[in-house]
């Protein structure tokens, strides 16, 4: 007997627009929703199986029997199969039970479930995401905050290591329990952005999320869809934004997952060419099926909705749109014009992000995390962009850790590993990551990366901080950076939080910290950061010495800073050029005692009318040992040349 009643929430229109690739919001259709029908309570369900032969909910409700509630196809040849069955209610644990042509019977979760089990079956859980929203002021002037022209530092967090319950360390915390550590910290830290890796649910915690099989549900290792929505709701109460990790990329073959839905290849490419990545032993989504271009447009658009996030960024970009990569010859079919782009890639991320501008705006961001130089990924998409609103800077981060690795006394051998990225910086709307990818897998923790002793180490680290803040774009720190770190990123633990009781790790977060209010408050460091009105270089061939001087410039003629580094260990009487008219005031020294610095001040001994550096002024200043520098242009119209003969070191 089949205890499964007809009942449809889908409309002619629905089922055409998923057909072409075209509806946006299939998690109001497919899945497991609580609906009524003739006056009786009880769960709709509805999945996608066409080449299925028959389809059933089993469950704890039935002893999990794959014979009694049968749902049924849909008679217009979508693959769709659905139906009601009375007096289920939340919290029912569910599968559906496929039988394939080949008469196996699959079992599967549901790939719409808002939760589902923590365990290696998993099964989902008939849940709801309503919530009563409290950030209405927030999505009110987030176009403000998440601005091209707004500043944006991000904080990446992993939820499972960055804090445990100290009393019981292997135990997670709980969203909410995160949510009130994170949110003082992230306030008082000046971070405008969080970023979350991956949060979606998945089964393999040395993954770190990345291969996820509950795309539609929010990971129950820390609590319900609900306190996930009280963490988001909590941080946009407090100014903060949220950016999710987002993995469009590629899934596990989980029994229970995507791989072989129906028995078919379903949402995968059937040529392995196209649909097995070698690297990580996963699937890859078959970009020119309609319906599985449906179904992860509508996953974006669904965290943008009903979790109220703020952005995306897109992992593993450049393994999408490349049909080479980690592929050796042989192992991969050029496209039509004899080329490695994955053209049916690129055409997903094009409308993936048309439907997501033309959804929310500029209310939200999307950001491809993407290593090569594929062109025009931040451009619009009716320009012949891929339409991202940024990408990750990945030229920058490799050119800097390479440089800050160098020993000093060989820096001026590679000194324009620096200077490169102001060739191609506007290019794209670029972010500038330091993160979680550069302090794992033997790696060393960002510390140990930098040369010397203690001291010269956190020195340098100091000092490319002060660099990163203050070059145009965007910003992304990964945690546990902000205060030294010294261990590798593991995921089973948290952060070694103890570190900041000694003096050099807590003036580290002190200048990450102060950096951040600086890039914050001074319009100069940001409202041109995607503009070549924003920055200008004074001194970028200074080889000798390792000194870089540059200036960052804001939309009012009087609004800039200038930014000098003396990435040497030795102390330098420095002779500047500067602009006629103009006067200058040290606001950041990252040699400062309040930074466990040396404590040598950064002081202007000296102005004169002289040529400099193409320049018809200069000024002369201390640069401390590996420290970073930062000057603010006075307004002040009346004040005087001050020449001064002699000043102490």
């Amino acid at each position: 007997m089949n205890f499964v009643k007809t009942y449809t929430l889908f409309t002619e229109h629905d089922v055409y627009l998923f057909k072409e690739g075209k509806h946006y919001r299939l998690y109001e259709k497919f899945g497991a929703h609580s609906v009524e029908k003739d006056g009786v309570k009880g769960v709709y369900f509805s999945v996608w199986a066409p080449n299925a032969k028959t389809v059933s909910v089993i469950g704890n409700f039935n002893n999990w029997n794959h014979r009694e509630h049968i749902l049924f196809p849909r008679w217009d040849q979508s693959g769709i199969w659905e139906g009601f069955i009375p007096a289920l209610s939340w919290g029912t644990l569910y599968k559906y039970a496929i039988e394939t042509v080949q008469g196996k019977i699959l079992e599967k979760s549901d790939p719409f479930a808002l939760s589902w089990e923590q365990n290696l079956q998993a099964a989902s859980m008939v849940s709801t995401n309503w919530y009563e929203w409290e950030d209405h002021e927030w999505l009110e002037k987030r176009w403000q905050k998440n601005s091209l022209e707004s500043p944006i530092s991000v904080y990446e967090i992993h939820l499972g290591s960055w804090m445990r319950n100290s009393d019981n360390p292997e135990k997670f915390l709980n969203y909410r329990d995160i949510a009130s550590k994170l949110v003082p910290y992230l306030k008082e830290m000046g971070f405008t952005h969080v970023e979350f890796m991956p949060i979606m649910e998945f089964p393999y915690d040395p993954s770190w999320g990345y291969q996820i099989t509950g795309f539609f549900a929010a990971t129950s290792r820390f609590g319900s869809p609900q306190d996930l929505m009280f963490l988001i709701n909590e941080l946009h109460k407090n100014d903060i934004g949220v950016i999710l990790d987002w993995v469009p990329s590629h899934f596990p073959g989980d029994a229970n997952g995507l791989h072989r839905f129906d028995g078919s290849y379903l949402y995968e490419h059937e040529d392995p060419r196209k649909g097995f990545h070698p690297d990580w032993k996963s699937y890859i989504f078959n970009y020119g099926r309609n319906e599985v271009k449906s179904f992860l447009i509508s996953n974006a658009v669904f965290w943008l909705d009903r979790y109220h996030a703020d952005g995306l960024r897109v992992d593993a970009v450049t393994s999408m749109l490349h049909l080479d990569y980690s592929r050796n010859e042989g192992e991969w079919e050029p496209n039509i014009y004899g080329e490695n782009v994955n053209l049916e890639a690129k055409v997903f991320l094009q409308e993936f992000n048309t439907a997501v501008y033309k959804e929310f705006g500029d209310n939200v961001m999307t950001i491809a995390e993407e290593s090569s130089d594929f062109p025009m990924l931040t451009k619009p998409v009716h320009d012949g962009g891929v339409g991202f609103g940024m990408k990750w800077m990945m030229g920058w981060m490799h050119d800097t850790l390479f440089y800050f690795k160098e020993d000093p006394i060989a820096r001026k051998h590679h000194h324009h590993k620096l200077t490169f990225a102001s060739m191609y910086m506007y290019n794209e709307n670029y972010m500038m990551p330091l993160s979680h990818d550069e302090v794992v897998h033997g790696k060393a923790s960002l510390i140990y990366k930098m040369k010397g002793d203690e001291w010269q180490k956190f020195a340098n680290l100091r000092a490319l901080y002060v660099y990163m803040f203050t070059h145009p774009g965007a910003k992304l720190l990964f945690m546990g950076d902000e205060f030294g770190q010294t261990n590798e990123w593991n995921f089973k633990q948290s952060l070694d939080w103890h570190l900041l009781e000694y003096p050099v790790h807590k003036g580290l977060q002190n200048l990450v910290k102060d950096l951040n209010h600086l890039y914050k408050n001074e319009s100069s460091l940001y409202e041109n950061q995607f503009n070549p009105n924003g920055f200008e270089w004074v001194e970028a061939n200074d080889t000798d010495n390792s000194v870089y001087i540059y200036l960052r410039k804001g939309k009012r003629r009087d609004d800039v800073f200038m930014v000098i580094l003396n990435l040497t260990p030795q102390v330098l009487d420095y002779k500047v050029g500067v602009n006629s008219g103009t006067h200058w005031e040290v606001v950041l020294n990252s040699d400062d005692e309040k930074y466990s610095g040396s404590g040598v001040e950064a002081n202007i001994f000296r102005e004169d009318h002289d040529d400099w550096m193409n320049r018809p002024r200069s000024i002369s200043l201390n640069l401390p040992a590996l420290s970073g520098i930062v000057l603010r242009q006075r307004k002040d119209k009346k004040y005087k040349l001050n020449r001064i003969k002699q000043h102490k070191k």
